[in-house]
Formats: C-alpha cells, sequence, structure tokens
C-alpha cells in the first residue's frame, strides 16, 4: 500500500506582513509617541508603515528640568541617556538651547541637532545703518529710537528667543525679546549672525507663524503683519526686506483699563494655523490688583479665549465661534498647533493652554504653589483642569513648560 501523502504544511504569516490598513488602526490606538517608537521598532517594514500613515502621536509636556509628560499618562519620564535640561525654546519637535557662545536646535526624538548663532552675534541691516549717528548730526528722533529699540533688546540681562520658527531647512526665524521692545531676527542653520533691519517700526509683538509659505507676525494691538524675506546679494543671507500690515485690529478699547473694582483684562495673542486657516487666539486674563497700601501685585484670574480666522480677501479678522469637534489647539507662547484627536477618545471643540508665567513673572501671583495646564471648552465656554496629577512647582526656573510634538519619520 503506497504511504499517504502529508499535506504540505504552510508557514504561519509574518508579522511583518501586517496590511498597512490594520497597521493604521493599531497606531491609531497608540497616542503616547513611546508606544509609536515601539511599534515601529518592531521591524524595518512597521517602521515604514508608521512613517507612510503619517498619524501623529499627541504632544508632549517638556519641562526645563529635563522630565516630560504624555497626556495618556500622569508619570514623568525623561529620554535615557539625554540630560536636555534647562531649554530656552521649543519649536515644533525641536528643544532650544542659548549659549553665550551659539544657540542649538536638538530634536530629543532622532538626536538630530541644529546650530544657530549666539544672540550677541547680529548684523545690522543695512550694513552701514547707525541711527545713533544720524540723530546725532541732526537726524529725527524716530530714527534714533528705532535704533536703540535694538540696543535696548541687546543689552537685556535676560536676553532670550520668545518664538522660534524653522520655516525650511535653509530658514530660521526667531523673535527675540519680548513687549514693546522685540524684533525679528533671520539666519539660516550653521551661520556665524542673525539678520535685523534697523529701521523697522516699533511693533509690540506677541507671537509668530509660518502659514502657507510666509511668515506672519502679530502685534499687540491685533495687526497681521507679513513679513516678506528676501536674500541678502553680498552673502547670500536671508533677512527681513519689508514687514506690511495685512490687517488691522480692531481691539476692544477697555482692555487698556483698569475697572472700579481694581480689576484689569491683560490680553496675550497667539498664531496657530487650524485646517487650512490661520487662527488668532486672544486670551484674556483677569486679574486683581491689590488694595492700595498693599505691595503692587497682580492676582492672575480667570481665562476667557476668543478665536478668529484671517479673512485675507476682505483684510479682517472674523470670529469663529468652533474649532470643529474633532480639532484641539494646543496653546503655548513657544509653540502652538491644531490636531485632530477623535480616534485618541479626547473630546474635541477644545483649548489646552499653559500659564506662560513667564510673560508676566514680574507682576503676576498666585495663591497655587504648582501650575499645570487647563483645558477651555469652546462648545460650553468654561474651564477645566487637564489632569490633576500633572503639575509642578511655580518658581522662576519652571516657567517655560511647553508642548513638545514628536514626527513620525
Amino acid at each position: 500500500m503506497a504511504e499517504e501523502k502529508k499535506p504540505h504544511s504552510q508557514p504561519p504569516p509574518s508579522w511583518s506582513a501586517l496590511p498597512l490598513d490594520l497597521a493604521g488602526l493599531v497606531l491609531s490606538l497608540l497616542p503616547v509617541y513611546a508606544d509609536r517608537a515601539c511599534f515601529a521598532a518592531v521591524c524595518p517594514q512597521w517602521r515604514a508603515a508608521a512613517r507612510q500613515l503619517q498619524i501623529p502621536p499627541l504632544p508632549l509636556l517638556a519641562l526645563p528640568d529635563g522630565t516630560f509628560y504624555s497626556l495618556m499618562y500622569d508619570k514623568p519620564f525623561r529620554f535615557p541617556g539625554c540630560g536636555f535640561a534647562g531649554y530656552d525654546n521649543v519649536c515644533g519637535s525641536w528643544l532650544v538651547f542659548s549659549r553665550h557662545d551659539g544657540c542649538f536646535m536638538v530634536n530629543p526624538f532622532s538626536r538630530a541637532t541644529v546650530r544657530l548663532p549666539a544672540l550677541s552675534s547680529v548684523r545690522l541691516r543695512p550694513p552701514n545703518a547707525s541711527a545713533k549717528s544720524k540723530w546725532a548730526e541732526g537726524g529725527s528722533v524716530e530714527s534714533a529710537n528705532l535704533y536703540i529699540t535694538w540696543m535696548r533688546i541687546n543689552e537685556a540681562d535676560n536676553l532670550r528667543i520668545s518664538k522660534l520658527i524653522l520655516c525650511s531647512p535653509n530658514l530660521v526665524a526667531a523673535l527675540v525679546g519680548i513687549g514693546s521692545f522685540s524684533q525679528i531676527l533671520m539666519c539660516q542653520p550653521g551661520a556665524l549672525s542673525w539678520s535685523v533691519r534697523a529701521y523697522d517700526r516699533i511693533e509690540d509683538f506677541q507671537d509668530m507663524s509660518f502659514y502657507q509659505g510666509k511668515l506672519y507676525a502679530i502685534a499687540k494691538d491685533e495687526n497681521l503683519l507679513v513679513v516678506n524675506i528676501s536674500q541678502d546679494h553680498s552673502t547670500g543671507d536671508p533677512q527681513v526686506c519689508r514687514i506690511g500690515r495685512v490687517i488691522e485690529g480692531d481691539c476692544p478699547p477697555w482692555y487698556y483699563g483698569v475697572f472700579e473694582d481694581n480689576s484689569q483684562a491683560c490680553k496675550k495673542l497667539y498664531l496657530v494655523e487650524s485646517r487650512g486657516m490661520l487662527l488668532m487666539v486672544r486670551r484674556t486674563i483677569w486679574c486683581q490688583f491689590p488694595e492700595p497700601g498693599t505691595d503692587v501685585e497682580i492676582m492672575g484670574g480667570q481665562n476667557e479665549f476668543e478665536v478668529f480666522e484671517a479673512d485675507f480677501e476682505h483684510s479682517q479678522w472674523v470670529k469663529v465661534l468652533t474649532l470643529g469637534d474633532d480639532q484641539v489647539l494646543f496653546l503655548g507662547r513657544r509653540c502652538s498647533r491644531s490636531m485632530s484627536v477623535s480616534q485618541y477618545g479626547l473630546p474635541g471643540d477644545c483649548i489646552f493652554f499653559l500659564d506662560d508665567d513667564e510673560d508676566n513673572c514680574l507682576e503676576y501671583a498666585y495663591d497655587e504653589e504648582n501650575s499645570s495646564f487647563s483645558v477651555y471648552s469652546m462648545r460650553f465656554r468654561s474651564i477645566h483642569s487637564g489632569d490633576p496629577n500633572i503639575s509642578w512647582k511655580r518658581c522662576a526656573e519652571m516657567y517655560l513648560a511647553a508642548w513638545l510634538f514628536p514626527e513620525d519619520r
């Protein structure tokens, strides 16, 4: 009798052959960057799937002591083998460090580094600009004030970058200073010096955003300005050639007064792109002056938010009542971004915001010792704590908490 042949056994399917649609489903259930990194580390095929699908993970909350929080976990963590303490700014997925001999950006996820010039190395444009000498020879007081503006920024004890934007691989824009004394600097990564215009009007810049290939800035009067960039013919370096107004602001006049109950509305403005629109977020902090005869401090109080879309066709701000059921704005002085969060089970139409105490650290006073992030609901016009288990001490070195946005590559 002939021996019966056994059927040929098929090897079990390999996990590396996971279909792309199933890989996307898995990634949508992994909002935390650490979990995404573990997914991509399984094999080259899974890593390629993570890059191809481009489903962004939720941002991290970065503290300047080198610890980080994920919004889905309430325990801090550190990146292994790296300190990352003492950063000065955040630019997307980059931490920015300022030193006397130069600045640099570090990506804690990829460990890539980009060198930037020191803030002490700045070239005035045009190179022969000297408003001070022109004023001494009979020039206008206004031109002298423009020159003194940069000199006051440059001589400040706490000279720092308040906003940094990596516009392209060959262009970095920095907003240096804050309040009345602030100017926009330009450079290429790896350059030896920044470039700044000597004769720009004094503007109280609040924020910047790179939107649809152009750099925009928002001033305290809610004027939206476009920053036109050219190239220095002698060096090839980028420089600001002109700053023009795109939208004239219409800020309510009562923002600049003190009410009978010793309260005042302190305003902060942010620019952020969301679903193809450029948004201005007007944040009002109702502050209370102490009774006469006490120390001059302002008690930080209730926050309110209003959102406006830039209508470029009609040169006006248009009020926005909703961000969208699946959209969240992560708002911070250093870095802001809009994200879709419906796949992560988070409520949409909300603003996740930080205190940004560093803008007013000399004026604001708080009853609580700890700080955290909070959530504003556009739908219900209400504020609640983001996570009572995530907090940090409200002290000078901890003013710089920021959102850090991982990028799958």
